[in-house]
């Protein structure tokens, strides 16, 4: 072989390299327009380059407005897919009265009275529901995102979601919604810690909310957001945040991916595989005290939050929030074991229309985790003594609440999800 021949083979060796890395430039370039025509589908020539109102209401007023009582008005003024399956639907809602909205607490959500057709009878009940406000506070608008619920796989009989679907497949621009005023216990701590936000599937809003609002301020404390979806196919606002940590030195982005597709890719698409835990947070964090904020489902939720406790972090630097009911043991809770002699009277607890008389044993966090623990259903929403689902007649003895509840209860009544029995109860549920 020649010298000449030899150089012959390494040019085409280099330009067989060069063509390859053209043809998956461009296979990766098709995919995101895909991703991207797919997004823009049936949402017109309107839809603003930042998933976020204030690009085309850009008038903030700066008067400022007190909370209000019972429902108002709301009117839906624009509906945005936010990822690529198009599961994950922000509504931007104003209120019909055009006055000043007030301010929230980074985290708070909203609450929901929704005419809902049953599919089976076909008859319209009202329901309640609570959705965490996805946005910062300061603007003419409120804004949420909400997934549309799925029947799981395994169970194909079970109804999926009513008031999630309800939003995707009946709510529509110019629709005009019942809304309470802001409210909710979890919520963005005013300092200056550092923070890391842990967000599991739709359990990012609220972390939304956390992150844009300190970046608005111009706060420069550091944020460390871990977002945790199956794979790119439900990986909500993924440009926005990429161009967020892009643009801020102080936000530190971790996606995970728990399946990733065949074509997700490490580093474009997502940064770490499998599911947030706390083995990923020791290994990215640096020594040093952090404010955790946590939301996601229940399996997240049940083993992330008592790993940070094993890990050291002090329980008032943990702060969470689970959407459905979730058993969440804190360390912080637990009693010291209590002799017998010692031991307070059993507490009967009934449930008249059950007909069920259970043994409070404290156990539970609430009288709604018992009553779930126990098989026995009662309408649940916000789980945070906010929006009132839970308000349940008291028959006979008394409660006391783990915290005061947003939610003013009629006489005779409490909210089971923030309460606890102090004697023997029967409760109506």
């Amino acid at each position: 072989m020649t010298t000449l021949h030899l150089f012959l083979y390494i040019l085409l060796g280099i330009l067989a390299q060069i063509t390859l890395a053209a043809l998956l430039a461009g296979y990766r370039h098709l995919r995101s327009y895909q991703h991207l025509q797919k997004r823009m589908a049936g949402m017109g020539d309107e839809t603003p380059a930042q998933p976020r109102l204030k690009d085309f209401i850009p008038n903030v007023s700066k008067t400022k407005a007190a909370p209000w009582d019972g429902f108002r008005d709301f009117k839906v003024v624009r509906r945005v897919f936010e990822d690529f399956d198009q599961n994950i639907c922000s509504f931007y809602l104003q209120p019909t009265d055009e006055l000043p909205l007030p301010d929230f607490k980074p985290g708070q959500f909203l609450t929901f009275s929704l005419d809902v057709q049953d599919i089976k009878s076909g008859k319209t009940e009202t329901i309640t529901r609570c959705y965490s406000l996805s946005d910062g506070p300061g603007y003419p608008y409120y804004r949420i995102s909400v997934k549309r619920a799925l029947a799981p796989q395994n169970q194909p009989d079970v109804p999926p979601g009513v008031s999630s679907n309800h939003f995707h497949d009946h709510v529509q621009e110019g629709d005009v919604l019942r809304v309470r005023t802001p409210s909710g216990h979890f919520f963005l701590a005013p300092d200056t810690t550092p923070i890391v936000l842990v967000g599991g599937g739709i359990g990012i809003t609220p972390m939304l909310s956390m992150l844009n609002a300190t970046l608005d301020a111009g706060n420069i404390r550091d944020i460390w957001l871990f977002y945790g979806v199956s794979n790119s196919s439900d990986h909500a606002l993924k440009p926005y945040l990429e161009e967020l940590a892009l643009k801020h030195d102080n936000l530190h982005l971790h996606v995970c991916y728990g399946h990733p597709l065949p074509d997700d890719t490490v580093q474009s698409d997502f940064h770490h595989q499998g599911y947030v835990d706390v083995k990923l947070l020791r290994e990215t964090l640096s020594y040093q005290i952090y404010n955790f904020y946590v939301c996601g489902p229940r399996p997240m939720m049940e083993t992330l939050i008592p790993a940070l406790e094993d890990w050291g972090v002090p329980h008032q630097h943990i702060h969470y929030e689970s959407f459905g009911p979730a058993s969440i043991i804190r360390k912080s809770t637990q009693s010291a074991p209590v002799s017998p002699e010692q031991d307070a009277p059993a507490i009967n607890v009934t449930f008249a229309k059950s007909g069920e008389t259970l043994v409070w044993d404290g156990s539970s966090d609430t009288l709604l985790d018992f009553a779930e623990q126990n098989g026995i259903e009662i309408s649940s929403g916000c789980r945070a003594g906010g929006c009132g689902c839970c308000q349940t007649k008291i028959i006979s003895g008394e409660v006391d609440y783990t915290h005061m509840p947003d939610f003013d209860t009629e006489p005779g009544t409490c909210l089971m999800c923030v309460a606890r029995p102090t004697q023997d109860l029967t409760l109506e549920g």
